[in-house]
């Protein structure tokens, strides 16, 4: 603790210093002023939780100075040392609540006595006043989960909290909600947050504005401003900056400032609002700060990116290994999707896990997939822990290139059948393609080629060309523009009987079926 002893007398100040071990009381620091002028500064620059003071000095007398101490430190404890049994000094530090009166001149056991009091008093002081705060501010976050569900006049709790906190039920006062969007993986320590509204209603003051806040299902955090004006565009700016920044420190996150209302009936309809402007967010840069004005200055875009499915048209640049047509869609699709304001990130998401299950079937084909565990439940995890758009499409970004490195890495194709692969992507959809034309385009007798491709692959010509047919109609499927006879023609089967059976014979389903249960 520090303690200050001002007096306009030298030597009693080094006398009270020089005379008592003040370490023994819990005292760290002793300071000293001349007068009651520098013994407020001295208190406005150290604050101490003791002063030991005269009450007759020039300039500025101790009742006075300590007047207006009380003002910026409530919680200091005063002792006042006189000279005089003056009676009208003792009423007014009485008044005070200066804890004891020592006459002049000074015994220092009493004033060890007197420190030692105050040092109680200090201490009952801090533990009140924190215990009044702590009740204040959990009071003031039941209230502001009150206000995110729709009023209800008739809600006595609700009425009672607002009496609690002083609040007033009148149209004359304005609300406007923030909501802050925490990464699920990181939880925010409850003293952090509770420090973050006590930093901001400091910071409204001089806007005339208070706060209250309230958790809501961990991952969210409700702030409630309101005061008796609406705050300006440029205020609610500053609030959204100060909220940033403190949240900065907690990890990566999302804010969005609702419309404000008058009269805390309509409270929520702030809260709603943010929600709304909430929904956006994940397609706009982490850390961002969201508002009606913000999404009003974003441009709409076109319903579809691309004149094909996205995951049709990665499906046939991934087969092709077109690097180029691959890294045009994805630059495609991520300026689609930034900062959209009109589509909803499970519609976005769901496009995504497709393009994921296309990226695997890719590897699959090219016996690139080195993992043992589920498909779906890895893509679904690497999903979940994307916080915003931009790193979703990051990952598949990192993951187009692994599968483009891997392709290169992989053991070196004969290139014979090479030759004989690259054939069948150009010619598949000929129906009348046979053994016989694979031959002649490679230079090599048919019964040849037949064995050399079979001791090279472990699969038959016929074998690997029905497989690459129906690959290629399972990617037709995703695309609903495409009938299911238009299909069976693309990859090289006039005969849409025949094209049903063999597909169920490969897939397991028929091609109807198949359709349904990737596009539901």
């Amino acid at each position: 603790m520090k303690l200050l002893i001002v007096d306009d007398e030298e030597l009693t100040r080094t006398g009270v210093i020089s005379s008592i071990e003040w370490n023994t009381l819990g005292i760290d620091e002793v300071l000293q002023a001349d007068d009651g002028v520098h013994g407020l500064e001295a208190a406005r620059l150290y604050q101490p939780e003791i002063i030991l003071c005269d009450v007759r000095m020039p300039r500025m007398d101790g009742i006075t100075m300590l007047e207006q101490i009380e003002r910026i430190l409530p919680d200091t404890v005063s002792i006042f040392m006189s000279g005089y049994s003056d009676k009208e000094y003792l009423k007014a530090a009485i008044k005070l609540k200066a804890v004891n009166y020592i006459e002049k001149p000074l015994d220092p056991q009493e004033i060890r006595e007197a420190v030692a009091e105050a040092r109680e008093l200090y201490l009952h002081k801090v533990h009140s006043r924190r215990a009044e705060t702590m009740h204040s501010i959990a009071t003031a976050s039941r209230l502001a989960l009150h206000l995110t569900i729709p009023f209800d006049a008739n809600n006595e709790a609700l009425v009672q909290l607002c009496r609690d906190l002083s609040l007033p039920m009148t149209s004359g006062t304005y609300f406007t909600a923030f909501i802050v969007k925490h990464d699920m993986s990181l939880e925010p320590a409850q003293s952090s947050v509770s420090d973050i509204c006590q930093e901001l209603n400091s910071f409204l003051k001089s806007r005339h504005m208070n706060c209250i806040y309230a958790e809501k299902r961990v991952q969210y955090l409700v702030y409630f401003l309101y005061g008796a004006a609406s705050p300006s565009p440029a205020v609610i700016k500053e609030v959204g900056e100060f909220l940033n920044s403190r949240h900065n420190l907690l990890g990566r996150h999302f804010i969005a400032a609702g419309d404000t209302f008058p009269g805390i009936s309509r409270a929520y309809q702030s809260y709603e609002s943010a929600v709304i402007l909430l929904q956006s967010s994940f397609f706009f840069p982490e850390n961002t700060v969201l508002t009606s004005e913000i999404l009003s200055e974003t441009p709409e875009y076109p319903e579809e990116p691309h004149q094909q499915v996205p995951e049709a048209a990665l499906a046939e640049a991934l087969t092709s290994m077109d690097y180029s047509a691959v890294k045009n869609l994805l630059h495609s699709l991520e300026g689609h999707f930034s900062r959209n304001h009109t589509l909803l990130p499970n519609q976005v998401k769901d496009l995504y896990y497709k393009l994921f299950l296309t990226l695997e079937d890719a590897r699959r084909q090219r016996k690139l997939t080195d993992s043992a565990s589920s498909v779906h439940e890895n893509i679904s995890d690497t999903m979940e822990q994307c916080f915003s758009f931009c790193e979703l499409h990051h990952v598949l970004d990192e993951k187009v290139e692994k599968f483009f490195q891997d392709a290169r890495n992989a053991s070196e194709e004969n290139p014979t059948i090479f030759l004989i692969k690259d054939y069948i992507s150009k010619n598949y959809m000929n129906e009348t393609l046979s053994v016989k034309d694979i031959s002649t385009h490679v230079f090599l007798s048919t019964s040849y080629v037949c064995t050399f491709f079979k001791n090279e692959t472990g699969q038959t010509l016929n074998q690997y060309l029905t497989e690459y047919r129906m690959e290629r109609a399972k990617q037709l499927l995703g695309d609903s523009r495409y009938k299911i006879t238009e299909i069976s023609s693309r990859v090289g089967y006039s005969d849409g009987n025949y094209f049903g059976k063999s597909f169920k014979k490969y897939s397991g389903l028929s091609p109807s079926e198949y359709r349904e249960k990737i596009l539901q």
